[in-house]
């Protein structure tokens, strides 16, 4: 099979394509044919050694996929052969084809295309793990979503209008801003180069927001949490600015607000029933039309390097895809 190899910690140039032998479904585990594989961040970060685990060199990045079961292993009852999966894997799904374990598998509903279901479970499963368990967004609410153009933050933004929030989305540029409110965003702001406090304060007759949506870190998390409302909830999503923030510890007190983790990988194996009731509603409020993952570029295998390229370079809105096998 084809792959994209990392050979040694870098940026996503210094990935290979290489011909590798297929993969083998050991006991308990399946061989899934990739059709399409999301391109997320961490991906992009575990290659430079920069995530919380570190797989051993060399190996094929890849975190998420859907495709078809190909084989199983021994011991696999709740797959089988021509399934159609979406697979959740710590590694592995820049390839044609990927080795899981069989209970990381999830059916790929029907109506859906490979493309969007490689585009859906971290997302937006990050997102309603966060807005609903973590951050208790409840109708009424507001909610701020920063980096609200990127694939998290546009689930984000579905979500919460499905949670009944005020959506505010801060994004970068222009086009940016249009495909938040595509997506359903109600107002929305650019947080790059001016203060957020008069801005918000106008959009929330002076309260604040209730919830903050924030996987950019940095500098803007000290000055969204300065702008949370009493008894708001500023969740931390990730460091898509490559700065993990220090805030003054006294804007917690003086607010009564909480700054609250949100670690949806350990999330979803500490918490596999909540996680099965979680994708539930995902699933059905996807075949509704609710939820509209957005897919702005797909790129052949042996491209994959540029998709990573392009997602660290802030170039495209929602998600990107490899895809392996062409729909």
């Amino acid at each position: 099979m084809k792959a994209l190899v990392c050979k040694a910690w870098g940026l996503p140039e210094t990935l290979v394509m290489e011909e590798l032998p297929d993969p083998v479904a050991g006991p308990g585990q399946a061989v899934v044919r990739v059709h399409a594989a999301g391109v997320n961040f961490p991906d992009a970060l575990i290659i430079q050694n920069k995530y919380q685990f570190t797989p051993a060199l060399p190996f094929i990045p890849g975190s998420e996929c859907a495709g078809v079961v190909e084989s199983v292993g021994d011991g696999v009852k709740q797959v089988r052969p021509g399934d159609r999966v979406v697979a959740l894997t710590a590694s592995g799904a820049f390839a044609e084809k990927v080795q899981a374990d069989a209970a990381a598998l999830t059916p790929l509903p029907e109506g859906v295309d490979f493309a969007t279901g490689s585009a859906f479970l971290l997302t937006y499963g990050t997102a309603y793990h966060a807005l609903t368990d973590r951050g208790a967004l409840e109708q009424g609410e507001t909610l701020l979503v920063l980096g609200a153009s990127g694939g998290v933050g546009i689930a984000a933004i579905e979500i919460g209008k499905a949670l009944g929030a005020q959506v505010i989305a801060a994004a970068s540029s222009e086009q940016k801003r249009g495909v938040c409110r595509e997506h359903g965003a109600d107002e929305v702001l650019d947080y790059t180069g001016s203060d957020l406090k008069p801005a918000l304060a106008a959009l929330t007759a002076g309260k604040g927001v209730d919830v903050v949506f924030d996987p950019v870190g940095g500098a803007f998390t000290e000055a969204a949490l300065r702008n949370c409302a009493w008894r708001g909830r500023h969740l931390i999503v990730g460091f898509a600015n490559g700065e993990i923030p220090r805030v003054p510890a006294n804007l917690l007190l003086l607010k009564g607000c909480s700054l609250i983790g949100v670690f949806w990988g350990r999330y979803i194996k500490s918490e596999p029933t909540a996680w099965a009731r979680d994708l539930a509603t995902l699933f059905l409020w996807l075949r509704q039309g609710r939820l509209r993952p957005h897919i702005a570029a797909r790129y052949p295998l042996e491209r994959g390097a540029e998709a990573l390229a392009a997602l660290l370079a802030r170039m495209a809105c929602g998600k990107l895809v490899i895809t392996p096998v062409a729909e």
